[in-house]
This record gives C-alpha cells, sequence and structure tokens, in this order.
C-alpha cells in the first residue's frame, strides 16, 4: 500500500482552500488514489455553533461574529475529535485551515507521529488582502463584514505567517508555496505539480 499523504491548506481567508480541497478529493477518487479524510476547521465550528446549545458554543459564536480568533484549545479539540472518530489506516488526509498557529503546529505533529504519517505537504496559497478581501465579500457570508475580515487577515499575519515560516525553514516538513491569484485551475494544476512531481 502507498503511503498515504496529509495535505495543510493554509492560506489567507479567501485564498480558495475549500475550493482546491474539493478538487484534491475529485482528483484522488478519479485517479483511485485512496479514500480522503477532509478535515475544514471552520466548518466543524460552525456545525459546533448550531448543534451544540452550551455555554461554551454560544460563547464561541460570538467570538466568530465578532471575527475575532477562536481559541486554540477549541479548534484542536474539534480537528482532534474528528481525526479520533474518523481516521483510518489507509486514509490520506486533508486539513483545510489548520494549523493556525505554532501551537497548534506542533500539536498537529504529535498527531501525524501518533498515526504514523510522514508524507505531509504543507501547502501555502499565496494571495493579498485585496484579493482576498474582494473574493470574500462576494461570497455574502454572515461573518463577511469588512471589519471582520480585516481582523481575520491581522490574525493571519500574526499567528500563521509564523508557522508558514516554521514549515519553510524549520519543520522536516517542507513548504510548498502555490500562487493564489491566479484561476481555480491553474492553482490545482501547480499543486498537483509540486506535490507529484
Amino acid at each position: 500500500m502507498k503511503e498515504p499523504l496529509v495535505f495543510l491548506l493554509m492560506g489567507r481567508s479567501g485564498c480558495g482552500k475549500g475550493t482546491q480541497a474539493e478538487l484534491l478529493i475529485k482528483f484522488f477518487k478519479k485517479e483511485k488514489l485512496g479514500k480522503i479524510l477532509y478535515v475544514y476547521t471552520g466548518d466543524e465550528f460552525r456545525k459546533f455553533f448550531r448543534k451544540k446549545k452550551n455555554f461554551t458554543a454560544e460563547m464561541a459564536h460570538k467570538i466568530e461574529l465578532s471575527g475575532n480568533l477562536e481559541p486554540s484549545f477549541l479548534s484542536v479539540w474539534l480537528w482532534s475529535r474528528k481525526l479520533v472518530e474518523k481516521m483510518t489506516p489507509e486514509a490520506n488526509l486533508i486539513m483545510d485551515g489548520a494549523p493556525r498557529n505554532l501551537t497548534e503546529a506542533k500539536i498537529m505533529n504529535d498527531a501525524f507521529d501518533f498515526y504514523a504519517r510522514n508524507n505531509i505537504k504543507p501547502i501555502y496559497l499565496e494571495v493579498s488582502r485585496s484579493w482576498a478581501m474582494e473574493k470574500l465579500l462576494n461570497r455574502k457570508r454572515e461573518d463577511d463584514t469588512i471589519e471582520s475580515i480585516n481582523k481575520r487577515f491581522d490574525f493571519f499575519d500574526r499567528s500563521v505567517m509564523p508557522v508558514i515560516d516554521y514549515y519553510e525553514g524549520k519543520s522536516k516538513y517542507k513548504l510548498i508555496r502555490i500562487y493564489g491569484e491566479q484561476s481555480v485551475e491553474a492553482v490545482h494544476r501547480e499543486i498537483l505539480g509540486k506535490v507529484f512531481k
């Protein structure tokens, strides 16, 4: 059996991580490269807000609507729970929008070691703030106000960029940079070209 792949899709809000995850899932299915477990932390948060009517969910939802950063303990709990419940020996994995800071990156390393995953592909979809802002405003989601988007962008620059630098210089997993301001298909081709070269 070929060693499963792990994709860490990172980039500013609006860079197209979700779209590229969908295309990777379709590609793996078409080429019969094995099943994929898709973990999108943002979606896990939204499910948590909708289904769990408790104090923690209420607090987290307020943070989401304000555009501020959810705490790492909740983020790690949500994606870890999905791995615990859904991971299989042969599953390829896509982590969409995680890790969001160096603490989460190191916890994720523990998870990969635990699951004996070594074929890790950190992928950074690089786009400008102005390009991403236009994309986010066009999707018309309730939490996409100019103020909340700018807060997310500031958070990205402050917390996620150190993760990008970590994968580029200090991690045993080497960063793959992708220029995100091109067509969806071109981004997908570039990802495949760099992952399967």
